[in-house]
């Protein structure tokens, strides 16, 4: 099928509203357009290179940790939660209670995140993979009464009410066939389509379809994720794309609505491979940025502990690039030494420069890896 010629869907109507029934997408397509080829060589050429260079990172699976956070803080932002990367490696007694659902809301992300990637081990990417990791986002936070790990049985919307619906997605007795056909889709080996192009229209196709009660924009974000994992596009986990559709928010919600009203899918396509070629050219630079701040680490800082401190000032700060919120306890725990041996260690990590307390309390403090984080925050 030409894009030109695509037909997103109908309207269908139902007792008092009319639902949106989305054309299957499990066929060929046609794409000889010169700019979306442009750009889709652009995109795959910035995956490959990211794809390399996570590859020289040293302590890269330290680094990941990272890249999670920010992608389940800003996939979480654009519904409306409001923790920051910082809040997401605090432990739960250091949010403040009012903050604490959408706390939790960042922390199943998060292990949806490693299940998922866990499970792709010895799972293909397919429904029963996304209807699992469902269930580790949903579980025991706002939702989690909704069918965690099912597919909805009941009509859904997107806005106040089903009267006043921006969008309402199609019947719930059609959502097993339509994500039957997506599953297909993503897997057929019949037709030629580029891995970046089937991901996009995979991702809008789901967002449309929205199988489930809730969770369906955080999980549909990560399925791409999932979906270059699975494929072997990215050898390792450091492209997600919630940042730039967070900062894009209006246009990426108005693409979504485009197809469905206008059938202007290449346009969406567009705006998904400037985001893969952005994103990956953002984490090589932030890759980058880590490996000169390590080595300057290395050099100035590290040397200025003694041979008897040297191990765990190595400990400590291999593991700060995993985990760049730390309090003594803790400290104390990974280093399995004294609480005033490691009150001593970050003390000096602080004087370094290193770490910054952020709590000023006099018990209880809590100290952040701060110049390491601003690499991952949204500039």
């Amino acid at each position: 099928m030409n894009l030109n010629a695509y037909i997103s869907g109908q309207f269908k109507p139902q007792y008092e509203y009319d639902s949106f029934e989305p054309s299957e997408i499990n066929h060929a397509w046609d794409f000889t357009d010169a700019e979306l080829v442009s750009l889709l060589g652009e995109a795959n050429r910035a995956l490959g290179e990211l794809n390399a260079y996570a590859r020289l990172v040293p302590d890269i699976r330290f680094i990941i940790q990272s890249y999670i956070a920010k992608e389940a803080t800003q996939s979480s932002r654009i519904e409306g939660t409001q923790t920051n990367i910082e809040d997401a490696f605090k432990d739960e007694a250091d949010i403040a209670p009012e903050a604490r659902d959408d706390w939790g809301e960042v922390q199943n992300y998060i292990k949806a995140i490693h299940f998922a990637v866990e499970q792709l081990e010895t799972l293909p990417f397919s429904n029963r993979l996304l209807r699992d990791t469902h269930s580790v986002l949903m579980q025991g936070v706002r939702g989690r009464h909704k069918r965690p790990g099912e597919f909805r049985v009941s009509q859904n919307w997107i806005g106040v009410s089903l009267k006043n619906a921006v969008f309402i997605p199609p019947h719930h007795t059609n959502v097993e066939a339509l994500m039957g056909d997506l599953e297909s889709f993503l897997h057929s080996t019949d037709i030629t389509v580029p891995p970046l192009i089937r991901i996009a229209i995979a991702h809008y196709q789901f967002e449309t379809v929205h199988p489930f009660l809730d969770g369906n924009g955080r999980l549909g974000r990560l399925m791409i994720s999932l979906y270059l994992a699975a494929n072997h596009l990215l050898d390792k986990p450091v492209l997600y794309l919630s940042d730039y559709f967070e900062r894009n928010k209006t246009a990426y919600i108005d693409h979504l609505m485009a197809v469905r009203q206008g059938h202007h899918m290449r346009d969406w396509l567009i705006f998904f491979l400037h985001g893969v070629e952005e994103t990956a050219r953002s984490a090589i630079a932030v890759s980058d940025n880590i490996l000169t701040m390590k080595a300057r680490i290395e050099q100035e800082i590290l040397p200025r502990f003694s041979s008897r401190r040297q191990n765990n000032a190595q400990r400590l700060m291999q593991h700060l690039y995993g985990m760049p919120v730390i309090d003594i306890k803790n400290a104390e725990t990974l280093l399995q030494t004294t609480a005033v041996t490691a009150n001593s260690l970050v003390s000096d990590f602080e004087k370094y420069g290193i770490l910054r307390e952020i709590t000023g309390n006099r018990r209880n403090r809590l100290y952040v890896f701060e110049d390491y984080l601003d690499l991952f925050r949204r500039k």
